[in-house]
C-alpha cells in the first residue's frame, strides 16, 4: 500500500475515533442533565408539600374566627334593629380589639345587604364601613350556604388578601348579615422570598395572585375565556390589576406533575424545574418553580468518562481487530505452508517409493545370479532328464517314463515359485495398501529368495515362527524389509566361522514381534546409531550405497511398527515389530 493511501486512511480513522468521542462525551453529558433533573424533579413534591402546609396553617388559623364571632350575641342584636351611632361605636371597637387579639388583617360585620355596618379599621382612611360589598361572591355564599370565602384586591384599600364569611342568624334562623374575616400573606411571602425558588398561587382561572418575586403576580398562566373576563368584572376580583398572560413551553415531562417548562415570565425566557399541588379545599394551586441545578463539574466527569469508555472501547476492537488479522494471516500461512508440506511429502514420497524400487532393484541385481546358477542345475537334469524319457518310451516302458516325470514336474515347480517370487518381488506396490497377511508367510517367501545364497554359504538356520501371525500390511514391502535385514546379516557371517542365523516371531501384548538375530560379531557403537541413517554404511567402496537400512526403516514406520537394532552376545539383533491385526 502507498504511504499517501496509508496517511490517509490513518487519518481518517483518527477523525472518526475523535468524532465518537465527541459524540459519547455530548450524550454522557445530556444523560448526566436529564439524570440531575430528574433527581431534583423528584424532590419537588416533598419542598410543595411544605409549602402548602405553611399556607394551610395561616389560613386554618382563622377559618373559624368568622363563625365564632357569629354567634356574639351583641353582634347579633345589633343586627336585629336600626343601628344608632353609638352602637356602631361600641361594635367597631370591640372588632379592633378582637382583630388586634386575633393579629388578623381586618374584620368587617355586614347586614343582610352586604353594607359594612361596622369594621376593625373604622378609624383609617380604608375603613370599610359605610361600604357595600353584596357584590362580592363570598357574601353571596354565606346568604345561601351560611359561609364563604374568596381571594380578591380590596376595593376600598387596594390591598388584595382572602376573605372567610359565616352568616348570622336571629334566633328564629333568620339571615341577618355576615361576619368577615381578611386575611393578607405579606409575611408569608417574606417567608417564602428568603430561598432561590419561586412561589405562586393561581386561582382556578390560572392567575397569580401569590407570589414571592416581584413580577410574577396577576399574571394568567392559560387564555381566559369571555365568560371568566365578565365574571372577573363582575366581581371586581382584581380590581384595577392588569392581567397579562405568561407564555410557557413544555421540554420535558417528570412524574408526580412536574416538568422541565421554558417560561417567558419577568426576567425573560428562563427555563424551570415547574411542580404544582392543588390547595383544597381552596381550589388553588400551589406552583413551585426552580432553576434546573447541574453540577458542571459533574457532566464534564460524566463526558470524560464517557470519552475514556469510548476510547477503551476503540482501542479494544482495534486490539481484537490486529488478533484476528493476525490470525488470518497465520491461518493462511498454516494453510499455505500445509500444502508445502504436502507437496512436499508427495515428492519425498515419490521419491522413497523410487528409492525403495531402486533398492530392490538392486537387491534383484545381485540375487538373479545366484538364482540363475540355481536356475542353470535343474534345467541341464531336466535334459538329461528328457534323453532319459525318450529311452524309456523308445523301448515301450511307459510306466517308468511316468516315474521319470515325477522329479521333472518337482524341478520345474521349484522354479516357477522362485520366478515368480522374482516377478512380485520387483513389482512395485501401490502406496498405502493395507492387507491382511501372514507375518511368517513373508520370511518363508524371502527365504526362498534368498535360499540360493544361504546354500553358498552355507549358514546355519534356526527357526521359531509362530504360525499364522496376523498383520496389516503390504507383503511386498515387508518381503523388501526383510530381505534387506536378511543380507545384512549375510554379509556380516560372511567370513565369521560360526554362521547361525536365528529368525523368530513371537506375540507380546497387542504386538507381534520378528527378530532375526546372527552371530556376526555385532554393529560397533558408534556405529550402533547410524545404522537406519541413509547413505551409511560400513561396507567396501562399491558394495552398496547404504539405502538399504533407511528405506526399510522408512517403511516400517510407514506401516504403523517400529525397526529397531541392537547388540547381544554373538552378534546384531534387527527387531521388526507390528501390531497384531484384530479384525480377522
Amino acid at each position: 500500500m502507498p504511504i499517501t493511501s496509508r496517511i490517509l486512511r490513518l487519518a481518517l480513522y483518527t477523525v472518526l475515533i475523535l468524532i465518537g468521542a465527541a459524540v459519547a462525551g455530548n450524550w454522557a453529558m445530556r444523560q448526566a442533565t436529564r439524570h440531575a433533573l430528574e433527581d431534583s424533579a423528584r424532590r419537588g413534591p416533598e419542598q410543595l408539600s411544605l409549602y402548602a402546609n405553611s399556607l394551610h396553617t395561616v389560613i386554618e388559623r382563622y377559618r373559624a374566627l368568622p363563625a365564632v364571632l357569629a354567634l356574639d350575641p351583641e353582634l347579633i342584636s345589633a343586627l336585629t334593629q336600626p343601628i344608632t351611632a353609638q352602637v356602631q361605636a361600641q361594635l367597631n371597637r370591640k372588632l379592633e380589639r378582637i382583630n388586634g387579639a386575633a393579629q388578623s388583617s381586618t374584620l368587617e360585620l355586614l347586614d343582610s345587604t352586604g353594607l359594612a355596618v361596622a369594621a376593625s379599621n373604622w378609624n383609617t382612611s380604608n375603613s370599610y364601613v359605610g361600604h357595600n360589598y353584596g357584590f362580592r361572591p363570598y357574601f353571596r355564599q354565606t346568604r345561601s350556604q351560611g359561609t364563604g370565602s374568596f381571594y380578591a384586591v380590596g376595593v376600598t384599600s387596594g390591598i388584595p388578601g382572602y376573605f372567610m364569611s359565616s352568616a348570622v342568624h336571629a334566633d328564629d334562623g333568620r339571615f341577618l348579615g355576615a361576619m368577615v374575616v381578611k386575611l393578607e400573606f405579606p409575611e408569608l411571602e417574606r417567608e417564602w422570598s428568603q430561598g432561590n425558588d419561586t412561589l405562586l398561587v393561581s386561582d382556578k382561572r390560572g392567575i397569580v395572585f401569590i407570589a414571592n418575586q416581584p413580577g410574577w403576580r396577576y399574571r394568567h398562566l392559560r387564555e381566559l375565556n369571555d365568560s371568566d373576563r365578565n365574571d372577573i368584572t363582575d366581581t371586581r376580583q382584581y380590581d384595577k390589576q392588569p392581567l397579562t398572560l405568561m407564555t410557557s413551553h413544555t421540554l420535558q415531562s417528570f412524574a408526580d406533575n412536574s416538568f422541565l417548562t421554558r417560561v417567558n415570565g419577568p426576567d425573560g425566557p428562563v427555563d424551570y424545574l415547574w411542580g404544582t399541588q392543588a390547595l383544597n379545599p381552596e381550589g388553588w394551586t400551589l406552583h413551585l418553580l426552580r432553576r434546573p441545578a447541574i453540577s458542571a463539574e459533574d457532566t464534564r466527569n460524566a463526558a470524560l468518562a464517557a470519552i475514556g469508555l469510548w476510547l477503551t472501547l476503540v482501542f479494544l476492537g482495534l486490539f481484537l481487530l490486529q488478533r484476528w488479522r493476525l490470525a488470518k494471516l497465520r491461518q493462511r500461512n498454516r494453510e499455505e505452508l500445509e500444502q508445502l508440506v504436502e507437496a512436499r511429502t508427495r515428492d519425498l514420497r515419490t521419491a522413497q517409493d523410487g528409492l525403495v524400487q531402486s533398492a530392490k532393484l538392486a537387491a534383484l541385481g545381485q540375487m538373479s545370479a545366484a538364482l540363475a546358477h540355481e536356475i542353470n542345475q535343474p534345467l541341464t537334469a531336466q535334459r538329461m532328464q528328457l534323453a532319459t524319457l525318450r529311452l524309456l518310451l523308445d523301448h515301450g516302458r511307459v510306466d517308468d517314463a511316468y516315474k521319470a516325470l515325477i522329479p521333472l514336474e518337482q524341478m520345474l515347480t521349484r522354479m516357477a515359485a522362485l520366478t515368480g517370487h522374482l516377478k512380485t518381488y520387483a513389482r512395485q506396490s501401490p502406496s498405502g495398501l493395507r492387507e491382511l497377511l501372514d507375518l511368517a508367510s513373508v520370511v518363508d517367501h524371502a527365504l526362498e529368495l534368498l535360499e540360493p545364497r544361504l546354500k553358498e554359504q552355507p549358514i546355519d538356520l534356526h527357526l521359531n515362527l509362530t504360525r499364522p501371525a496376523w498383520v496389516r500390511g503390504d507383503a511386498i514391502r515387508l518381503e523388501q524389509v526383510l530381505i534387506n535385514v536378511l543380507r545384512n546379516a549375510l554379509d556380516a557371517l560372511h567370513d565369521k566361522p560360526c554362521k547361525r542365523l536365528d529368525i523368530g516371531i513371537r506375540a507380546d501384548q497387542q504386538l507381534w514381534h520378528l527378530t532375526v538375530a546372527d552371530s556376526g560379531g555385532g554393529i560397533s557403537e558408534e556405529h550402533l546409531g547410524k545404522v537406519f541413517d541413509p547413505f551409511f554404511t560400513t561396507k567396501p567402496v562399491g558394495a552398496g550405497l547404504g539405502l538399504g537400512l533407511a528405506v526399510s526403516y522408512a517403511i516400517v514406520h510407514e506401516l504403523g511398527g517400529r525397526l529397531t537394532v541392537s547388540n547381544y552376545a554373538q552378534g546384531a539383533m534387527f527387531t521388526l515389530t507390528l501390531p497384531i491385526a484384530q479384525d480377522i
